[in-house]
């Protein structure tokens, strides 16, 4: 077999890394260095998103796609018939700084399969960013995938050169992981979580003087449909991410069938990406809305609407809170109110200071009224029909196309006010 190129080493091991969706570029408050090239800060990462929403402003990457690991859902699993190639902690450096410097990236987004041992891949990856940091003098934005079951002290010591770290929880539950992931085990995914979130409140505590250590935090990523857990398991063991280590972000992975085998299941009739999506609607109640994983979701009904976001589901179910008056009610209620987002809210509590609003104000304080009609009064005056059934509201609720189809994937790309405020967060 004829030894491959650069350019063609590099293909395979993008397109090995394409699965991975933590590849955040924000956050970072790592000083720059006099003297070296590159920005971490926020205002210097530019976000470009592909037409499949990858975000391309990263170099992304794999070290190698070698691995003594296998893992049923992933490409690079050990038993997977692919060609094997590798990339020199030099070469991805090299790499990282050429691009660099030609304005196609802002930042390396680097991840690895595993050889030998964890901790060997662990060094390899550390050397990688040595290299671009010390003698590349690279002051741009690095994320890095920590490797489960490498020494404490290597995770230290990654921690210290880069932005953002992440370890994959890959599926939600211990015994998911243990059917579709023999050789990996919980524990080892959650000790560095554990390691890295007390670094980061050593190093808060200690104050400016203290060294970098991971300034955009960590992140982590769950693999949606490989596994049988439902949307209310998978948010509460989220909740208790953000809770108990500090996480920035959790980021649900639809499930690609990238590989056959007997004990992956047959994908079912609802899109995984409209899954996928409900469940970043949902992780965004709970991050900016005050939502509890328990509030949006129920034993009985443990699975997410694919109709209707997760907001406007709770408030459905709790009609008896409604309308709101949006002249008196609290910011938190504000944020339960169907339609009015994080900004909207803000809005309305800043300009009823000095002004009584009406209907025809909200919409342009940005209040989604197509949603927002049936929960709210404005002066006492509500726009909506009243006595509505639940039934008939939902139905009225419904985007035209899910009236007339039925629950579809997801467009990426938003054709209506009602689309883009839930891409947006603004629920």
């Amino acid at each position: 077999m004829e030894p491959l190129t650069l350019d063609e080493k590099i293909r395979i091991l993008t397109e090995s890394a394409r699965y991975d969706v933590s590849c955040s570029s924000s956050g970072s408050s790592r000083s720059n260095r006099k003297g070296g090239i590159g920005n971490a800060a926020a205002s210097g990462i530019c976000h470009s998103w592909s037409a499949d929403g990858r975000c391309v402003s990263l170099l992304k990457i794999l070290l190698t796609n070698h691995c003594i690991y296998d893992c049923a859902y992933c490409l690079n699993r050990r038993s997977n018939d692919i060609r094997r190639v590798a990339l020199t902690p030099d070469e991805v450096a090299e790499l990282t700084i050429n691009f660099y410097r030609r304005n196609y990236i802002e930042g390396l987004f680097l991840s690895t399969g595993v050889v030998r041992t964890p901790d060997y891949t662990m060094e390899l990856l550390i050397e990688t960013v040595r290299k671009l940091r010390e003698e590349h003098r690279f002051n741009g934005y690095i994320h890095l995938k920590l490797v489960p079951g490498a020494d404490p002290l290597l995770v230290e010591r990654a921690g210290r050169l880069v932005d953002r770290v992440s370890i994959n929880l890959e599926l939600p539950t211990r015994e998911s992981l243990a059917l579709l992931a023999p050789d990996k085990s919980r524990e080892a995914i959650l000790l560095p979580m554990r390691q890295v979130s007390g670094l980061i409140t050593a190093r808060r505590d200690e104050g400016r003087r203290a060294p970098p250590f991971v300034p955009a935090g960590q992140s982590t990523q769950v693999i949606i449909g490989a596994s049988p857990e439902s949307d209310l398991r998978i948010m509460t063991i989220s909740e208790q991410l953000y809770q108990r280590m500090g996480l920035k972000r959790v980021y649900y992975s639809a499930y690609v069938p990238v590989t056959g085998d007997t004990r992956l299941p047959a994908l079912n009739s609802l899109p995984l990406l409209l899954r996928e999506h409900r469940l970043y609607q949902a992780d965004w109640l709970l991050r900016f809305y005050g939502f509890t994983a328990y509030e949006l979701l129920e034993a009985d009904a443990p699975n997410l609407d694919p109709e209707l976001d997760p907001k406007t589901g709770w408030a459905l179910r709790h009609r008896q809170l409604f309308p709101v008056e949006v002249n008196r009610a609290e910011y938190e209620v504000l944020l339960r109110v169907p339609g009015i987002g994080v900004r909207s809210a803000k809005r309305i509590v800043r300009s009823r200071r000095v002004q009584r609003l009406r209907l025809e104000e909200l919409a342009r304080l940005g209040v989604v009224m197509k949603r927002a009609r049936y929960f709210l009064t404005a002066d006492g005056m509500t726009s909506g029909e009243a006595d509505l059934s639940s039934e008939r509201l939902k139905a009225l609720l419904l985007p035209e196309k899910k009236k007339r189809s039925g629950p579809e994937q997801l467009s990426l790309f938003p054709t209506n006010d009602s689309d883009l405020s839930a891409l947006t967060g603004e629920l």
